[in-house]
Protein backbone atom coordinates (compact mmCIF):
# COMPACT_ATOMS: atom_id res chain seq x y z
CA UNK A 1 0.00 0.00 0.00
CA UNK A 2 1.15 3.29 -0.77
CA UNK A 3 2.68 5.52 2.52
CA UNK A 4 0.73 8.81 4.04
CA UNK A 5 3.60 10.46 2.84
CA UNK A 6 3.46 9.61 -0.47
CA UNK A 7 0.09 10.74 -1.13
CA UNK A 8 0.46 14.01 1.63
CA UNK A 9 3.10 14.92 -1.40
CA UNK A 10 0.54 15.11 -3.96
CA UNK A 11 -2.55 16.42 -1.43
CA UNK A 12 -0.88 17.95 1.15
CA UNK A 13 -4.85 18.44 3.02
CA UNK A 14 -5.27 14.78 3.18
CA UNK A 15 -5.55 13.10 6.54
CA UNK A 16 -5.54 9.50 7.41
CA UNK A 17 -8.00 6.42 9.06
CA UNK A 18 -10.87 9.20 9.13
CA UNK A 19 -13.81 7.19 10.68
CA UNK A 20 -16.59 7.39 7.72
CA UNK A 21 -19.47 6.60 9.61
CA UNK A 22 -19.78 10.89 10.54
CA UNK A 23 -20.08 11.29 6.43
CA UNK A 24 -23.16 9.30 6.20
CA UNK A 25 -26.64 9.23 6.50
CA UNK A 26 -26.97 5.83 7.67
CA UNK A 27 -23.62 6.44 10.33
CA UNK A 28 -22.32 3.62 9.63
CA UNK A 29 -18.91 3.05 8.00
CA UNK A 30 -15.02 2.30 9.09
CA UNK A 31 -12.46 4.29 8.72
CA UNK A 32 -10.79 5.74 5.43
CA UNK A 33 -7.33 4.98 4.99
CA UNK A 34 -6.77 8.45 3.55
CA UNK A 35 -9.41 11.04 3.40
CA UNK A 36 -9.34 14.27 1.09
CA UNK A 37 -12.18 16.79 1.02
CA UNK A 38 -12.51 18.42 -2.31
CA UNK A 39 -13.68 22.05 -2.31
CA UNK A 40 -13.49 22.67 -5.70
CA UNK A 41 -13.97 20.96 -9.26
CA UNK A 42 -9.71 21.68 -9.67
CA UNK A 43 -9.38 19.31 -6.11
CA UNK A 44 -11.60 16.58 -7.78
CA UNK A 45 -9.61 16.30 -10.59
CA UNK A 46 -6.07 16.08 -8.80
CA UNK A 47 -7.31 13.58 -6.07
CA UNK A 48 -8.87 11.23 -8.70
CA UNK A 49 -5.06 12.33 -10.95
CA UNK A 50 -3.04 11.47 -7.45
CA UNK A 51 -5.27 7.94 -6.81
CA UNK A 52 -4.41 7.02 -10.64
CA UNK A 53 -0.94 8.18 -10.56
CA UNK A 54 -0.37 6.19 -7.20
CA UNK A 55 -2.52 3.06 -8.35
CA UNK A 56 -4.91 3.83 -5.40
CA UNK A 57 -8.53 2.78 -5.36
CA UNK A 58 -10.46 5.75 -4.88
CA UNK A 59 -13.98 6.66 -4.24
CA UNK A 60 -15.92 9.60 -4.42
CA UNK A 61 -18.43 10.80 -1.08
CA UNK A 62 -21.02 13.32 -1.46
CA UNK A 63 -23.71 14.37 0.98
CA UNK A 64 -23.01 10.76 2.33
CA UNK A 65 -27.20 9.11 1.43
CA UNK A 66 -27.38 6.29 -0.39
CA UNK A 67 -24.77 4.27 0.16
CA UNK A 68 -23.51 1.11 2.61
CA UNK A 69 -19.97 1.71 3.51
CA UNK A 70 -17.90 -1.61 5.14
CA UNK A 71 -17.34 -1.83 9.22
CA UNK A 72 -13.78 -2.14 7.54
CA UNK A 73 -13.93 1.38 5.90
CA UNK A 74 -12.20 1.83 2.81
CA UNK A 75 -8.36 0.81 2.27
CA UNK A 76 -7.86 3.82 -0.34
CA UNK A 77 -8.66 7.34 -0.63
CA UNK A 78 -12.01 8.51 -0.10
CA UNK A 79 -12.60 11.86 -1.87
CA UNK A 80 -15.18 13.92 -0.34
CA UNK A 81 -17.13 16.46 -2.09
CA UNK A 82 -17.97 19.81 -1.57
CA UNK A 83 -17.63 21.87 -4.69
CA UNK A 84 -20.59 24.12 -4.62
CA UNK A 85 -20.98 27.02 -6.79
CA UNK A 86 -23.81 27.41 -8.99
CA UNK A 87 -25.30 30.18 -11.49
CA UNK A 88 -28.39 30.66 -12.94
CA UNK A 89 -28.94 32.75 -16.04
CA UNK A 90 -32.17 33.00 -17.21
CA UNK A 91 -33.46 29.56 -17.78
CA UNK A 92 -29.93 27.84 -17.76
CA UNK A 93 -28.46 26.36 -14.96
CA UNK A 94 -24.73 25.30 -14.36
CA UNK A 95 -24.14 22.90 -10.62
CA UNK A 96 -21.23 21.55 -9.31
CA UNK A 97 -21.46 18.08 -8.52
CA UNK A 98 -21.46 18.93 -4.38
CA UNK A 99 -24.56 21.73 -4.64
CA UNK A 100 -27.42 20.10 -2.85
CA UNK A 101 -30.56 19.21 -4.33
CA UNK A 102 -32.05 21.02 -1.90
CA UNK A 103 -30.29 24.54 -2.22
CA UNK A 104 -30.72 23.68 -6.24
CA UNK A 105 -34.61 23.24 -5.64
CA UNK A 106 -35.42 26.23 -3.59
CA UNK A 107 -33.31 28.54 -5.91
CA UNK A 108 -34.91 27.41 -8.46
CA UNK A 109 -38.59 27.70 -7.67
CA UNK A 110 -37.79 31.40 -6.26
CA UNK A 111 -37.19 32.06 -9.51
CA UNK A 112 -39.74 30.89 -11.27
CA UNK A 113 -38.52 28.06 -13.10
CA UNK A 114 -39.56 24.72 -13.55
CA UNK A 115 -38.05 21.25 -13.97
CA UNK A 116 -36.97 20.37 -10.60
CA UNK A 117 -39.40 21.38 -8.11
CA UNK A 118 -40.74 17.30 -7.67
CA UNK A 119 -37.22 16.93 -6.28
CA UNK A 120 -38.23 18.96 -3.22
CA UNK A 121 -36.72 17.01 -0.12
CA UNK A 122 -34.66 14.83 -2.28
CA UNK A 123 -31.25 14.06 0.05
CA UNK A 124 -27.93 14.09 -1.52
CA UNK A 125 -26.03 16.74 -3.93
CA UNK A 126 -26.59 17.40 -7.40
CA UNK A 127 -23.60 14.46 -8.79
CA UNK A 128 -25.26 11.80 -6.74
CA UNK A 129 -28.91 12.85 -8.28
CA UNK A 130 -27.24 12.67 -11.88
CA UNK A 131 -25.10 9.60 -11.17
CA UNK A 132 -28.38 7.59 -10.27
CA UNK A 133 -30.69 9.46 -12.06
CA UNK A 134 -32.41 10.04 -9.25
CA UNK A 135 -36.27 10.34 -9.60
CA UNK A 136 -39.61 11.04 -7.31
CA UNK A 137 -43.44 11.97 -8.28
CA UNK A 138 -43.21 11.30 -11.65
CA UNK A 139 -39.80 13.18 -12.08
CA UNK A 140 -36.20 12.31 -13.11
CA UNK A 141 -32.86 14.15 -13.02
CA UNK A 142 -32.58 13.45 -16.60
CA UNK A 143 -35.72 15.16 -17.43
CA UNK A 144 -33.50 18.52 -17.25
CA UNK A 145 -30.09 18.12 -18.13
CA UNK A 146 -28.35 19.16 -21.12
CA UNK A 147 -25.00 18.05 -20.25
CA UNK A 148 -22.48 16.91 -17.88
CA UNK A 149 -18.86 17.03 -17.65
CA UNK A 150 -17.09 14.27 -16.20
CA UNK A 151 -13.87 12.21 -15.03
CA UNK A 152 -13.43 8.90 -16.96
CA UNK A 153 -11.68 5.97 -16.10
CA UNK A 154 -8.48 7.13 -17.44
CA UNK A 155 -8.82 10.71 -15.64
CA UNK A 156 -9.53 12.39 -18.63
CA UNK A 157 -12.50 15.46 -18.43
CA UNK A 158 -15.01 15.14 -20.96
CA UNK A 159 -18.27 16.75 -21.77
CA UNK A 160 -20.99 14.30 -21.77
CA UNK A 161 -24.74 15.07 -23.53
CA UNK A 162 -27.84 14.26 -22.49
CA UNK A 163 -27.63 11.54 -24.52
CA UNK A 164 -24.34 10.30 -23.50
CA UNK A 165 -25.50 10.25 -20.07
CA UNK A 166 -27.02 7.09 -21.17
CA UNK A 167 -29.93 7.57 -18.23
CA UNK A 168 -32.30 4.64 -17.47
CA UNK A 169 -34.13 4.23 -14.43
CA UNK A 170 -32.05 5.05 -10.95
CA UNK A 171 -28.61 4.62 -13.30
CA UNK A 172 -26.44 6.58 -15.87
CA UNK A 173 -23.31 5.76 -17.52
CA UNK A 174 -21.75 7.44 -14.34
CA UNK A 175 -22.58 4.74 -12.32
CA UNK A 176 -22.17 1.72 -14.52
CA UNK A 177 -18.89 3.22 -15.49
CA UNK A 178 -17.68 5.05 -12.09
CA UNK A 179 -16.88 7.80 -13.86
CA UNK A 180 -16.95 11.40 -11.24
CA UNK A 181 -19.29 14.16 -12.14
CA UNK A 182 -17.81 17.32 -11.67
CA UNK A 183 -20.66 20.02 -12.92
CA UNK A 184 -23.78 19.64 -15.09
CA UNK A 185 -25.55 22.14 -17.11
CA UNK A 186 -29.64 22.28 -16.87
CA UNK A 187 -32.43 23.81 -19.10
CA UNK A 188 -35.83 24.50 -17.29
CA UNK A 189 -39.11 26.31 -18.24
CA UNK A 190 -40.01 29.49 -17.41
CA UNK A 191 -43.15 28.62 -14.58
CA UNK A 192 -45.45 29.90 -12.14
CA UNK A 193 -43.17 30.87 -8.72
CA UNK A 194 -45.97 29.99 -6.13
CA UNK A 195 -46.90 27.01 -7.34
CA UNK A 196 -43.58 26.00 -8.39
CA UNK A 197 -42.87 26.50 -4.55
CA UNK A 198 -45.68 24.72 -3.65
CA UNK A 199 -45.34 21.53 -5.37
CA UNK A 200 -42.02 21.51 -3.58
CA UNK A 201 -43.37 22.41 0.14
CA UNK A 202 -45.83 19.78 -0.08
CA UNK A 203 -42.96 17.00 -1.18
CA UNK A 204 -41.08 18.00 1.33
CA UNK A 205 -43.74 17.79 3.70
CA UNK A 206 -44.94 14.14 2.33
CA UNK A 207 -41.07 13.20 2.74
CA UNK A 208 -41.32 14.28 6.18
CA UNK A 209 -44.56 12.40 7.01
CA UNK A 210 -43.80 9.26 5.49
CA UNK A 211 -39.74 8.69 5.96
CA UNK A 212 -38.70 7.65 9.01
CA UNK A 213 -36.08 10.46 9.23
CA UNK A 214 -35.93 10.18 12.85
CA UNK A 215 -32.82 7.60 12.30
CA UNK A 216 -30.53 7.50 10.81
CA UNK A 217 -30.96 5.65 6.92
CA UNK A 218 -29.63 5.82 3.55
CA UNK A 219 -33.35 6.36 1.91
CA UNK A 220 -34.65 4.19 -0.68
CA UNK A 221 -33.28 0.80 -0.28
CA UNK A 222 -34.97 -1.11 -2.89
CA UNK A 223 -35.89 0.04 -6.61
CA UNK A 224 -39.74 0.27 -7.27
CA UNK A 225 -40.38 -2.60 -9.56
CA UNK A 226 -41.27 -2.51 -12.92
CA UNK A 227 -44.59 -3.67 -13.58
CA UNK A 228 -43.79 -5.77 -16.89
CA UNK A 229 -41.40 -7.62 -14.53
CA UNK A 230 -43.94 -9.60 -12.46
CA UNK A 231 -46.37 -12.07 -12.72
CA UNK A 232 -50.07 -10.66 -13.67
CA UNK A 233 -51.24 -12.41 -10.68
CA UNK A 234 -49.06 -10.58 -8.77
CA UNK A 235 -50.38 -7.15 -11.19
CA UNK A 236 -53.69 -7.68 -10.26
CA UNK A 237 -52.54 -8.11 -6.56
CA UNK A 238 -50.68 -4.61 -6.62
CA UNK A 239 -53.07 -2.86 -9.08
CA UNK A 240 -54.44 0.13 -6.93
CA UNK A 241 -50.92 0.91 -5.64
CA UNK A 242 -49.37 1.14 -9.13
CA UNK A 243 -47.75 4.21 -9.86
CA UNK A 244 -45.78 6.21 -12.77
CA UNK A 245 -42.13 6.60 -11.67
CA UNK A 246 -41.85 7.26 -14.03
CA UNK A 247 -42.74 4.19 -16.11
CA UNK A 248 -45.82 1.98 -13.77
CA UNK A 249 -44.04 0.98 -10.79
CA UNK A 250 -45.29 -1.43 -7.88
CA UNK A 251 -43.68 0.64 -5.11
CA UNK A 252 -41.50 -1.79 -3.02
CA UNK A 253 -43.00 -0.52 0.45
CA UNK A 254 -46.34 -1.82 -0.92
CA UNK A 255 -44.67 -5.28 -1.54
CA UNK A 256 -42.66 -5.56 1.55
CA UNK A 257 -46.04 -3.90 3.37
CA UNK A 258 -48.09 -7.01 1.87
CA UNK A 259 -45.84 -9.71 3.78
CA UNK A 260 -45.46 -7.80 6.90
CA UNK A 261 -41.80 -7.34 7.00
CA UNK A 262 -42.14 -3.57 9.05
CA UNK A 263 -40.21 -3.97 12.09
CA UNK A 264 -37.79 -7.07 11.14
CA UNK A 265 -34.42 -6.50 12.26
CA UNK A 266 -31.46 -8.04 12.55
CA UNK A 267 -29.29 -6.41 15.56
CA UNK A 268 -29.38 -2.38 14.73
CA UNK A 269 -30.67 -3.11 11.55
CA UNK A 270 -34.72 -2.82 10.83
CA UNK A 271 -37.19 -2.28 8.40
CA UNK A 272 -38.74 0.58 9.22
CA UNK A 273 -42.20 0.92 10.63
CA UNK A 274 -43.23 3.96 8.99
CA UNK A 275 -41.74 3.34 5.69
CA UNK A 276 -40.99 -0.28 4.72
CA UNK A 277 -38.64 0.26 2.35
CA UNK A 278 -36.28 2.29 4.55
CA UNK A 279 -33.54 0.36 7.06
CA UNK A 280 -33.15 2.23 9.94
CA UNK A 281 -30.19 2.42 12.41
CA UNK A 282 -31.68 2.15 15.89
CA UNK A 283 -28.29 2.72 17.40
CA UNK A 284 -24.91 0.91 16.56
CA UNK A 285 -25.80 -0.88 13.21
CA UNK A 286 -23.29 -2.50 11.10
CA UNK A 287 -22.53 -3.20 7.69
CA UNK A 288 -22.91 -6.60 7.77
CA UNK A 289 -26.36 -6.53 9.97
CA UNK A 290 -27.50 -4.29 7.00
CA UNK A 291 -26.54 -6.67 4.43
CA UNK A 292 -28.00 -9.57 5.80
CA UNK A 293 -31.27 -8.13 6.47
CA UNK A 294 -31.44 -7.11 2.64
CA UNK A 295 -30.66 -10.77 1.75
CA UNK A 296 -33.40 -11.42 4.08
CA UNK A 297 -35.91 -9.67 2.54
CA UNK A 298 -34.83 -10.19 -1.00
CA UNK A 299 -35.40 -14.05 -0.23
CA UNK A 300 -38.91 -13.58 1.20
CA UNK A 301 -39.69 -11.36 -1.67
CA UNK A 302 -38.44 -14.10 -4.25
CA UNK A 303 -40.10 -16.69 -2.65
CA UNK A 304 -43.64 -15.16 -2.08
CA UNK A 305 -43.71 -13.29 -5.60
CA UNK A 306 -41.09 -14.36 -7.34
CA UNK A 307 -40.03 -11.02 -7.68
CA UNK A 308 -35.65 -9.98 -8.03
CA UNK A 309 -35.77 -6.98 -5.45
CA UNK A 310 -33.12 -4.80 -6.83
CA UNK A 311 -30.96 -2.17 -4.37
CA UNK A 312 -31.00 1.26 -5.27
CA UNK A 313 -28.57 1.96 -2.76
CA UNK A 314 -24.48 1.82 -3.81
CA UNK A 315 -22.29 -1.05 -1.53
CA UNK A 316 -18.56 0.07 -0.28
CA UNK A 317 -17.96 -3.66 0.99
Amino acid sequence: MVSFQEVKLELPMVRENVPLRNHTTFKIGGPAKYFFIARTSQDIQKAVATAIKLSLPYFLLSGGSNVLISDKGFNGLVIKIQNTEYTIEKHTVRADSGVSMTTLVRETTQRGLAGLEWAGGLPGTVGGAIRGNAGAFGGEIKDAIISAQAIDEKGTVKMFSKQECEFSYRNSIFKQKNFVVLNSNFLLRLGNKEQLQKIAKEHIKYRKERHPLEYPNAGSIFKNCDVKKVSKKVQKQFADVVKEDPFPVIPTAAILSAVQLQGLRVGDAQISDKHPNYIVNRGNATSKEVTQLIKNVQQRIKKTYNINLEAEIQFVL
